[in-house]
């Protein structure tokens, strides 16, 4: 008889001790074993830590949302405090400095990326980190943050609809109700004005707002290529040869706005708030966010995409001291319809 054979002899099968958890549940002995009130200890914690490390996680993703959000208004604050591309400048190389450690041990994998990831990377850079912060910067300075925070509102939209029409994905009645609302909640915007707390005037106010739109669709270019990128690659190191390599693009831009320059002549808020645009809003909510939607499902993690809308306008008036307007109230409602649709629907093709 072989090895296996020999192993599963009734004669060797151990004795069934009178109180083991079969014979207990079948009412053979009344002694209750002495692991028993340890296991169910064991098990009480083991559903305890669950509930925490599921709590770290949302966490993550809400801290990586309202970082994400305060961006409206502290790049309001830089651009009104020094030239855009020098602020644009200290931005990224602050922030690929930050996220550079993270990135460090990934580094091997560079040697995996194809001639089409590095095309991809360097569309990032340019649309993501370059258009992305230079529209943002020079529109920013044209409408008030709240202004900017509606406009900021309709990414989910947007993204929606250039997966629509560029990468040609499916179109249904969420998407283009979402894309729908977004349009509206900005149309009610420039109808009641958003500059200061004050009627605007017409032109400043369209401009800042197509401005900061054009924002809006390099936001959606970064977000759209960036997924592809991120099917094969740590979206964190993505994050950081992004911001580098943009670093060389907005130098020679600095250079020139450099001589009207005088950092002395920076307020301390100012430069507080040039730190965080940097290693806040663009490294530490990276981080955070991408930290946490590597242990949760999609779906759950488009459910807090709705709170950098609200960082942004909520932060605007704490931030920046904007006076409320019933009519921001109601443009930022509208457009907050469209994230919760696009939030839902985002939610339903993961669950799918």
């Amino acid at each position: 008889m072989n090895e296996a054979g020999r192993a599963f002899k009734p004669d060797m099968v151990p004795e069934r001790r009178p109180d083991a958890p079969n014979d207990i549940a079948r009412g053979r002995t009344k002694s209750r074993p002495a692991g028993y009130p340890r296991m169910a200890g064991r098990s009480r914690q083991h559903v305890n830590d669950e509930h925490t490390a599921r709590a770290a996680v949302y966490a993550q993703l809400a801290l990586g949302m309202i970082v994400f959000g305060s961006a409206t208004p502290v790049s309001k604050i830089v651009t009104e405090a020094m030239p855009v591309f020098v602020g644009a400048t200290f931005r990224v190389a602050l922030g690929a400095a930050v996220l550079a450690p993270f990135a460090w041990g990934q580094r091997h994998r560079l040697v995996a990326f194809s001639r089409y990831d590095w095309l991809l990377l360097c569309l990032i850079a340019l649309f993501g980190m370059f258009g992305f912060t230079v529209f943002m910067l020079y529109g920013m300075r044209l409408v008030s943050g709240v202004a900017g925070a509606i406009v900021m509102a309709t990414t989910p939209a947007v993204t929606a609809g250039a997966a629509i029409l560029v990468f040609g994905e499916r179109a249904n009645w969420r998407k283009l109700l979402a894309i729908a609302l977004a349009v509206t909640g900005v149309l009610v915007l420039q109808l009641g004005g958003g500059r200061d707390g004050q009627q605007a005037s017409g032109g400043a106010l369209v401009a800042g707002s197509l401005l900061v739109l054009a924002a809006v669709c390099c936001e959606a270019a970064y977000t759209l290529l960036g997924r592809k990128m991120s099917r094969d690659h740590d979206p964190r190191l993505i994050a950081f040869l992004a911001a580098a390599l943009s670093v060389p693009v907005f130098l020679p831009f600095a250079v020139l706005q450099w001589p009207g320059f005088q950092p002395a002549d920076i307020d301390p808020g100012a430069w507080v708030a040039a730190i965080w645009y940097g290693a806040g809003t663009l490294a530490l909510g990276s981080l955070l966010w991408y930290a946490g939607i590597a242990k949760t499902q999609g779906s759950i993690a488009a459910g807090f995409m709705a709170l950098m809308p609200v960082s942004a306008l909520v932060l605007s008036y704490v931030l920046l001291g904007e006076e409320f307007r019933l009519m921001h109230l109601a443009g930022f409602a509208v457009v907050f319809a469209g994230v919760v649709v696009m939030s839902w629907e985002h939610g339903r093709m993961e669950g799918n």
